[in-house]
């Protein structure tokens, strides 16, 4: 239990050495656990070129079974990538479920599908998409951001 807490309070030091820290840690659901674990796990967005890119990484995106004209209504995840980012993205979406404002994006998004009636598999995946897809462009705005600041007091 100790050797947990003093691992943590070394994760969440090292994060916050980073520039993208506060506007992770500004997310509602990631807290000083999560957002470590996410930045830890996901790295340095750029080098995502695109936002499919990093949910492909996550394996939070739909598999895609077409041939021919076959076309599958439904298919699993593709779970590529790392399963500890996954379970991360879990924890975070249930903390979603548990208590979040009615105004938060992702909320909104999980409960009008979970009002449409999909299968609670389908709706807590599409809601880590949701949430990651968010949390690169916010980390990436924010990077870039931090990257003109530093080419401007170069200069």
């Amino acid at each position: 239990s100790r050797s947990v807490e003093t691992y943590r309070a070394e994760m969440e030091r090292l994060a916050s050495t980073l520039p993208e820290y506060p506007v992770v840690m500004a997310m509602y659901g990631v807290g000083k656990s999560f957002g470590p674990q996410l930045m830890a796990e996901i790295g340095d967005v750029r080098r995502f070129p695109r936002r499919s890119s990093i949910v492909g990484f996550a394996g939070v995106d739909p598999a895609v079974d077409q041939s021919g004209k076959h076309d599958a209504k439904s298919t699993p995840t593709t779970k590529r990538g790392s399963p500890h980012l996954r379970k991360t993205l879990y924890q975070i979406v249930c903390t979603y479920l548990r208590k979040a404002p009615e105004d938060e994006p992702v909320y909104q998004f999980l409960d009008r599908n979970r009002a449409e009636g999909k299968p609670y598999f389908v709706y807590m995946t599409a809601a880590q998409n949701k949430f990651l897809r968010i949390y690169y462009a916010r980390v990436k705005e924010c990077l870039e951001a931090f990257d003109a600041q530093q080419n401007s007091t170069q200069s």
